[in-house]
Formats: structure tokens, sequence, C-alpha cells
């Protein structure tokens, strides 16, 4: 009972993992909270800032009905002449914008939640011609279960029609320190041929002041350049109601 009782509370956050974004929050929440307010950083030869709320129809920690909306702004360094003319480094921006809808089911074992909707991309890279927004659809799914009761396992994946990307992450924590500490994996690949793989640590489900984070941080390494470097990750939440 106790074991169901934590996969109710990490419903809330459900849905917000993909976002780069939050995990759990299993302390001091309200059990008819609907809103949940999120924000996060992605940093490393790439960034991505992200602000957003879900909201359920139910209270969050249920089975039911949830709507996901969020705003971000990124950058990324690449070399122009990877793909055209002289080498020459430049700075590509993306702002995208997404409201999906969808459901998470609860089971003894974990939660199971799906999300479908709307997004749009705006794209430009400096010195080249602007171009129009892009409109697409966004698919989100994740998977979160308990092997042991000290133990949580996430699997999350993302595709998107308006930039043709697709952004994966698994992880693994052990209970300890007020925190899941462990391992984590993420992929994320787009039609422009950039790809990058991270391999990390990460700390999910510190609660304190009213607000929840994930912090997590590693290796990252970006295909077409065959560039290596470090990244680090932040996510806070907080209930609204």
């Amino acid at each position: 009972m106790r074991r169901r009782a934590g996969l109710r509370r990490a419903g809330r956050l459900v849905g917000l993992g993909g976002l780069v974004l939050a995990d759990l929050a299993w302390a001091d929440e309200r059990a008819d909270a609907r809103t949940v307010l999120f924000g996060s950083l992605d940093a490393g030869s790439s960034s991505f800032v992200t602000v957003g709320a879900k909201h359920a129809v139910d209270p969050v920690g249920r089975d039911g009905a949830v709507v996901l909306g969020s705003l971000g702004y990124g950058g990324r360094s690449e070399i122009r002449g990877a793909w055209e003319g002289s080498p020459k480094r430049v700075r590509r921006h993306t702002v995208k914008a997404s409201v999906v809808g969808g459901r998470q089911w609860f089971a003894d074992w974990g939660v199971v939640a799906l999300f479908v909707g709307p997004e749009i991309d705006f794209d430009q890279r400096e010195a080249a011609k602007a171009v129009g927004p892009s409109p697409g659809l966004r698919l989100h799914g994740e998977v979160w279960t308990r092997p042991a009761p000290t133990t949580l396992l996430t699997l999350t994946a993302i595709a998107g029609s308006a930039r043709g990307d697709v952004w994966t992450r698994g992880s693994f924590g052990v209970r300890a320190l007020g925190a899941y500490l462990g391992p984590e994996i993420a992929l994320y690949a787009d039609r422009t041929g950039y790809r990058k793989w991270s391999l990390g640590l990460h700390a999910t489900e510190w609660t304190g002041w009213g607000v929840s984070l994930r912090l997590s941080g590693g290796w990252l390494y970006e295909e077409r350049e065959r560039r290596p470097g470090a990244y680090g990750a932040l996510t806070l939440w907080r209930d609204l109601d």
C-alpha cells in the first residue's frame, strides 16, 4: 500500500521528464493538487531553458486526463563547414512551444503516461536567411516504476514533427541522502543531422522550502562535430493548487 501511495505522488510530475525537466516530488505535497509549475535549465555545448505547467482534471497523483504546456528557448554552437562552405562556427537559436494532452495510468508496479498535441518551432541560424515557424505534432510517452521499495527506474521518449527530432532518456536511482541517486543516459537527434549522447549521474526528488528539484550532470558527445564535453541540468517544480 505504501509503495502504491508513493507512485501516486510521483504521477504529478510524470510528463515533465521529457522537457529535460522534472521528475518526482513525493514529499510535502497536497493530495488534491491539480496544477504543477516547472522550469528547467539544460547547460553545456548546447543550452535550453523551459518553463511550463501541468494541469490534471483530477488530482495529478491519480489516473486521469492531463494537459501539459511548455515554452522554451535554446541555442547551440555549430561548425557550418560540417555541411556547407568553409569551416565557420555559428550559433543556432531555437524557440519551441507545445500544448499536449493525454492520460496517466497507475498500477502497483508503476505509472504510464501518454501525451499528444500540437507544437511549433522557430529555428534560426546566424548569418542565414530568416525562416518562418514550423508547426507539427508532438508525441510523448513515459514509464516510471519502482523495482524495489528504495529504487526508481524511469524511461522517457519524445518525438516531434516540427523539427523532426527525437529525445529519449533512461535513469535509475537508489534512495539515499534525501533523494534518488544513480546513473542516466540520453540521446537527442534531429533532421539537421545533429546528434548528441549524454551519460551522467542524477539526484532526483530533493525537496525544501516548498520547491522540489532534479539535478544532473556528466559527459556529453556531439557526433557530427566529434566534440566531447560536459553537461549540467537543473529542474525545479512546485504545486500551484
